[in-house]
């Protein structure tokens, strides 16, 4: 609830998907080929590409734990197998899937907007990599569905992100075009190399320029956000399976050091991509904030050996252009050291397992990271509406 009558605005919110939401919209010559459901061993499960898709337990959420039921799990307070932590599971509440009753409940949150994130989408791409004209297909018809059932800016409160594969770059402009013309305001998409027909390519490659140039003029914000990304592969090159299972833990997977969004940034920012558009802005959602120390140390060490290969200070570009949304448990005054207090925002991840019970909470973790009542300001709201102008 509101603390001390304050309000925020959350950089991280949630919708569980509709069982249509990448069907009811889809193309009948890619119907096959996408998103199907199926009863295998007397369940339901999701078919992708013809193949049981295992990303998440279970997709059609009958069943789902409460809202923040793991927070203190990702505090590092408690322990053990979180599906053991999960509690009693209960069917879905009406806010996870009608914005009207989530308007209500974010008003008792405190809550006065929020950025809208998928729970499956963000794992469905990569889950398509063998069909690139069906992964297009699959999220024109999600994108449509958002549309409908969640909106791109509703009431000025709910701004839901379309999902926005870069596979093919004339298309991906075509996408983009129907979302500004459809009142958007950010966008997601997934960190790391971009699979094309043309194989991996850094999404700084020129043959994104166009997309580029025109998500720069129209002012949009491009988000990425935490999910099942290409790097995911290289779990297998370390003997184990390369395929996402959301709340299966590996002792190798925490360890493993590669971030693909630091690495998607570096390339932004060292391919020229943010120099040719300088009207780009960024988010980093639901990725937390251990990676920008390293980056930002990568960074000096590259201005200060070649800075004739720079036009200035890459951590003063970056610091102007991209906004985090750091996890509740991430080291909160270092990243003000880094990125400053006006490109921080709260991300709750409601109504996920793994994030707040009460968004507002975070003031707490601000407070105690030494944060300033006008920086909380900042965070907890402040920077967010600026983000996208309001």
């Amino acid at each position: 609830m509101a603390v001390d009558g304050r309000r925020a605005f959350d950089a991280d919110n949630h919708y569980y998907e509709a069982l249509d939401a990448f069907t009811r919209h889809i193309e009948p010559a890619f119907a096959k080929r996408c998103m199907q459901w199926a009863e295998v061993a007397g369940k339901t499960r999701l078919l992708v590409g013809g193949k049981v898709n295992r990303f998440l337990p279970n997709p059609t959420f009958s069943q789902l734990a409460a809202p923040g039921v793991l927070e203190q799990y990702f505090r590092g307070n408690v322990g053990g197998p979180v599906v053991q932590l999960f509690g009693e599971l209960e069917p879905p509440r009406p806010e996870y899937r009608n914005r009207d009753a989530r308007l209500r409940v974010m008003d008792d949150l405190g809550l006065d907007g929020a950025f809208f994130f998928p729970t499956l989408g963000v794992g469905m791409e990569r889950a398509l990599r063998d069909d690139l004209p069906a992964g297009r297909a699959a999220f024109r018809a999600f994108n449509r569905w958002l549309d409908e059932d969640w909106g791109f800016a509703y009431q000025n409160k709910i701004f839901a992100a379309p999902y926005m594969t870069l596979s093919d770059p004339a298309e991906a402009v075509r996408e983009l075009r129907w979302a500004l013309d459809h009142d958007v305001h950010i966008l997601v998409m997934r960190a790391g190399p971009v699979l094309t027909e043309r194989g991996l390519k850094s999404p700084a490659d020129r043959m994104f320029d166009d997309f580029w140039a025109l998500a720069s003029e129209a002012g949009v914000v491009c988000a990425y956000h935490g999910g099942d990304d290409v790097y995911a592969e290289l779990i297998s090159w370390w003997s184990e399976s390369g395929e996402t299972e959301a709340f299966r833990s590996s002792a190798l997977r925490g360890l493993l050091s590669s971030s693909a969004v630091a690495d998607t940034f570096a390339a932004l920012l060292s391919q020229g991509v943010i120099r040719r558009n300088p009207n780009l802005r960024f988010a980093a959602i639901e990725t937390g904030s251990d990676w920008v120390t390293p980056l930002f140390k990568s960074l000096k060490k590259s201005f200060v050996q070649n800075p004739q290969l720079w036009d200035e200070d890459p951590r003063e570009t970056f610091r102007r252009h991209v906004w985090v949304s750091p996890f509740h448990e991430n080291d909160l005054s270092e990243l003000k050291s880094m990125i400053g207090p006006d490109r921080m925002m709260l991300g709750s991840d409601w109504p996920h397992t793994e994030g707040l019970v009460d968004p507002l909470s975070f003031t707490k973790d601000l407070e105690a990271a030494g944060l300033t009542d006008d920086e909380i300001r900042l965070v907890m709201g402040e920077n967010a509406k600026a983000l996208i102008g309001f």
